[in-house]
């Protein structure tokens, strides 16, 4: 019996299917792909081009988009600093759990600050935390605009938009680092390879 958080007197209750039997049923090793960096700088993107990738490989994947947490799990929050730990945190949780469900979770979030992205690696206990930075510069991913947020920034519409008037903290040691081009994000396909490659090198998408 213990008490985790505000949470007194629970129990762990083991599974009588572990990760290990999970994985070997799926042929791959569950892991964590997380996105971060601006908004506007292909995360999404990436995203989206690498779950289709895996998918054609017979690897099964599932995305955790920022946004689309925002209508459900994370639908009570906003945007203040102490909501974005929040936001971040429960994230990572879900993520852990399919990760240790054998699925390649692909976490796709702007996720500004660094201590909390490496909370979330320190939830992971081992190798399986693979962050990907989505180094874009701002004036690209301004002018990019997808979702026209930044014009909307500029004009004081939007208050702390990461990257205007709230900080992004960069990835220090991070595993994998996709750069603009010429001025210009990469391909979507040319970025899942990057990542693909590393998942194989890793030995994520077999089990052996």
């Amino acid at each position: 019996m213990s008490t985790v958080g505000n949470s007194t007197n629970i129990f762990w209750q083991e599974s009588p299917i572990g990760k290990a039997e999970r994985q070997k049923l799926l042929n791959q090793k569950g892991c964590v792909v997380w996105i971060t960096g601006l908004s506007g700088s292909g995360k999404s993107t990436l995203a989206c081009s690498l779950s289709r990738e895996l998918n054609n490989r017979g690897k099964l994947s599932y995305i955790l988009d920022g946004d689309n947490l925002r209508h459900g799990l994370n639908k009570d929050l906003g945007f203040k600093a102490e909501d974005r730990v929040e936001n971040i945190r429960r994230v990572g949780e879900v993520a852990k759990l399919f990760a240790d469900a054998g699925l390649i979770c692909i976490a796709s979030l702007i996720s500004p600050y660094r201590k909390d992205r490496d909370a979330c690696r320190e939830m992971m206990q081992d190798s399986s935390f693979i962050e990907v930075y989505m180094n874009m510069s701002l004036q690209l991913c301004e002018a990019r605009d997808p979702k026209g947020l930044y014009k909307l920034a500029r004009a004081g519409k939007i208050k702390g938009f990461t990257g205007i008037d709230d900080p992004y903290e960069s990835p220090l040691n991070c595993e994998i680092e996709l750069k603009e081009k010429e001025g210009e994000c990469p391909s979507p396909v040319a970025m899942a390879e990057e990542v693909i490659s590393y998942l194989e090198d890793k030995g994520f998408l077999q089990n052996e």
